[in-house]
């Protein structure tokens, strides 16, 4: 049986890699407007909260300017049954810089097709990255939930 795939979203920004991961790291301009604690380096831990779901995560891996990896270290995820569904999963950012311009391979390693949120997450985080980082990144302006 073949493997269920991950979760991914594939962008490309007009900005270097280095600006690029500064603004991702500023998850309250981009993803969620309730935001806690740092998202910039590595084991920086940071919680988003949209009313009763919260997402808390730890920064595991990051290589300045190419990858960062956030590891949800716990969660309620309140409109499914298994609250927990997204922990010990992780959301990976890997940058390539070509000419000024930089591209973000997205995966959330763990959301697959065989997830309660599948089918409510893909839209979500597709609509959060294309709509939302994306702008950040070439307009300056986000639209945070």
């Amino acid at each position: 049986m073949k493997k269920q795939q991950d979760f991914s979203y594939a962008l490309t920004v007009n900005a270097s890699a280095k600006e690029t991961m500064k603004k991702i790291s500023e998850v309250n301009l981009w993803w969620a407007k309730s935001f806690k604690g740092k998202a910039g380096k590595l084991n920086d831990e940071f919680s988003v909260y949209f009313g009763d779901t919260y997402v808390d995560f730890k920064i595991s891996e990051v290589i300045p300017n190419k990858k960062i990896i956030w590891l949800v270290t716990d969660c309620n995820l309140h409109w499914i049954k298994d609250k927990k569904e997204w922990k010990n999963t992780e959301v990976i950012f890997t940058l390539t810089e070509k000419n000024g311009k930089t591209q973000i391979d997205f995966v959330h390693k763990g959301l697959t097709p065989d997830s309660e949120c599948y089918e409510s997450c893909k839209p979500g985080w597709t609509g959060h990255l294309k709509g939302s980082l994306q702008n950040l990144i070439d307009d300056g302006k986000g639209s945070p939930e």
